[in-house]
């Protein structure tokens, strides 16, 4: 099948998904969209909002439709790193035996991520970039595809441990899911307090995923738009040349390289379900603000003047 056939395969496919997905999530367009491109990307999201806002049936819902294993995560301040990667147990023959922790899944829900200690924290780290894990000295690869879908509540700040900028960095997006319009919320109160179930139909094999992500590598883009998506990276580090006075007084810190990969391969996929062969600027713009978001830190100044990470980014657009 040629790659021509295969993005216009693709397009069918992603509306499908989207119809499908709408029967169980009403509204959150935007989130559903950014976590369908990061899965066919082959990266991580990090999905921001208050409780309630169905991150939990939104990730749940987006794994049954594309057929593939889920385990949800909560995580807790008592939460060890064996609690998600496995441990060794000694067995009736007296052998150690590895048990298989929830990470070794094909999509894995971090329930509020910012409630654990730094080091079950980093224990996802590895497993997020090398798709494998280190246990008492024995390596495991983790079953493709595998994607990190994290959640963080951002309302309530004590007892929580931030996430450090190096983990932050491993998303690929990082996602805001917003309140429900007046028309949304009366139909998630009537789908929901009804004895109607809800169910969806999966599309895809874990396979297929995996081919996506190959097709989206594929795709081909000019070298000004990657010159574009680098340029843009660039002016969000307040000592380039190229920063502009908003990035000089507002950002301790800019984007780094990881930020451009990103955006290329976000830009593709972009394009691709939208039935273009090659991205353009257009394509890259519509993807940098979850690109962008969570990897550019803001100084004092700027919390003290209200002036977010969003208005800074669409200044540089």
């Amino acid at each position: 099948m040629s790659d021509v056939t295969a993005v216009n395969n693709l397009v069918k496919k992603y509306q499908q998904l989207q119809q499908e997905i709408a029967k169980v999530i009403v509204g959150q367009q935007e989130a559903v969209n950014f976590v369908l491109l990061s899965i066919f990307c082959g990266g991580h999201s990090l999905l921001i909002g208050v409780p309630g806002l169905a991150k939990t049936l939104l990730v749940q819902t987006v794994s049954d439709v594309l057929g593939l294993d889920f385990k949800r995560i909560q995580f807790t301040p008592d939460l060890m790193p064996s609690d998600i990667l496995g441990s060794e147990i000694l067995d009736e023959n007296r052998k150690f035996t590895f048990i298989k922790g929830p990470i070794f899944s094909n999509i894995i829900l971090a329930d509020e991520i910012n409630r654990t200690p730094p080091k079950t924290q980093a224990a996802l780290l590895e497993a997020m970039q090398e798709k494998s894990v280190t246990i008492a000295g024995h390596h495991y690869k983790l079953s493709l595809p595998f994607y990190v879908l994290a959640t963080q509540n951002p309302i309530e700040q004590e007892g929580t441990y931030p996430l450090p900028e190096a983990q932050l960095d491993r998303f690929m997006f990082s996602v805001n899911l917003k309140y429900p319009t007046f028309n949304e919320e009366v139909q998630v109160v009537k789908n929901t307090t009804s004895n109607n179930t809800l169910k969806v139909t999966s599309f895809f094999s874990p396979a297929e995923i995996i081919e996506i992500q190959q097709l989206i590598r594929k795709i081909p883009v000019t070298d000004n738009v990657i010159e574009y998506a680098v340029s843009l990276v660039g002016k969000t580090r307040p000592k380039s040349d190229e920063a502009t006075e908003l990035v000089k007084n507002y950002l301790d810190w800019g984007a780094g390289p990881r930020a451009s990969q990103n955006l290329i391969l976000a830009a593709k996929a972009y394009a691709a379900v939208n039935g273009k062969y090659s991205p353009d600027i257009e394509d890259v713009q519509a993807v940098a603000i979850p690109i962008l978001s969570h990897r550019i830190v803001k100084n004092y100044k700027a919390e003290a003047e209200g002036i977010t990470v969003e208005k800074i980014i669409k200044s540089l657009l």
